[in-house]
């Protein structure tokens, strides 16, 4: 019986000592989510100023502050799955507004 106690003892290190090793980090997080919502921020500025710039009408910037909601909900919920994607949806919106733009202005008459 005393052979297992003297087998199943440890060294108490104290409060006083260092740690032995460093503790565990997390995986580190990627930067192309937060590419993508600083991008998503940028594309937003866009959308702001299309009424100003273009003289769109309110069912056109109601429809692209839709899009860029939805883009926003994606962005948060791949933000750790799948982060590379989130740096593609700006571009997507911005696509998608370069397209709404250009199109209301040629066969709408926005200008």
């Amino acid at each position: 019986m005393e052979r297992r106690r003297l087998g199943r003892r440890r060294r108490d290190p104290g409060p006083l000592s260092a740690p032995a090793r460093p503790p565990a980090r997390g995986t580190p997080i990627s930067p192309w989510p937060v590419a993508g919502l600083v991008g998503l921020a940028c594309v937003a500025f866009l959308i702001g100023a299309t009424s100003v710039a273009v003289a769109a009408p309110w069912w056109a910037f109601a429809g692209l502050a839709l899009v860029w909601l939805v883009a926003l909900a994606l962005a948060v919920a791949w933000f750790v799955r799948r982060p590379r994607t989130v740096a593609l949806l700006p571009v997507v919106v911005a696509v998608v507004w370069f397209a709404t733009v250009v199109g209301g202005a040629r066969y709408l008459g926005w200008s």
